[in-house]
């Protein structure tokens, strides 16, 4: 599996994953995109990125992140990816050949532990926190439904603190929540991809000791500059 987050494409970028998706064709059966497809949310970025998608030969599995929601164009932006075969996961799941099943959700911000926002006080933190537990309850949906032999959770905000450190401390209860990892220790995975933290770290475990991947393509283009994807044999 290729999997990589965050790749904020822009509508003057023709061209400008080409060598990208040469890379994920010549060395991935599958990838698996992690959010923050467009950069402004503007379904000129999503028509753009789907020029570059149409030529990867493997199937491809995403979520969107928050970027993707910035103008309210959501539905065209995932018109425009389906075009070329892109499989867009909200709380459902894509399986591939029968043996990996791969769980997709958005997610959402709230922070970790004991630290976790709790739907109290004013009407608007309530609404806050009602949008993580949906999420999560969403990805527990999702896994629930699969039962192949293999089964890869993508997403775009973080389910562990672990892999936000090198991010300012005073944003990382907005870059993800513990939340959505309880379904994940629940019901078990290889390992969880997810983007967002452009300044994080690369990889922490949750609770249960289920793998955590940071691939938000900025943060792997620092250690990786030749290959801005995380490669994976599950």
């Amino acid at each position: 599996m290729a999997a990589v987050g965050d790749l904020h494409c822009r509508d003057d970028q023709h061209g400008r994953f080409r060598q990208f998706v040469k890379q994920v064709n010549a060395s991935a059966d599958l990838l698996l995109l992690c959010g923050d497809l467009t950069d402004r949310g503007m379904v000129e970025e999503g028509k753009v990125l789907a020029e570059e998608l149409s030529a990867l030969r493997v199937p491809c599995a995403a979520v969107l992140g928050n970027h993707d929601y910035e103008h309210g164009q959501v539905k065209d932006i995932c018109s425009e990816l389906s075009k070329v075969g892109v499989h867009i996961l909200d709380g459902d799941h894509y399986i591939f050949e029968k043996v990996l099943g791969v769980a997709g959700v958005k997610g959402f911000g709230g922070g970790f532990g004991n630290a976790t926002l709790q739907a109290f006080g004013e009407g608007e933190t309530k609404s806050f926190v009602q949008e993580a537990v949906k999420e999560s309850l969403k990805l527990e949906a999702a896994l629930s439904h699969l039962d192949t032999e293999k089964k890869v959770v993508i997403m775009h905000y973080a389910p562990i603190p672990e892999t936000l450190d090198g991010e300012n401390i005073e944003i990382r209860p907005f870059l993800g929540t513990s939340r959505l990892s309880m379904p994940i220790d629940h019901y078990g995975a290889a390992c969880v991809f997810h983007g967002h933290a452009h300044h994080g770290a690369r990889e922490g475990k949750t609770k249960s000791g289920i793998p955590v991947f940071n691939v938000a393509m900025p943060l792997l283009t620092k250690f990786t500059p030749e290959q801005r994807f995380a490669l994976m044999e599950v």
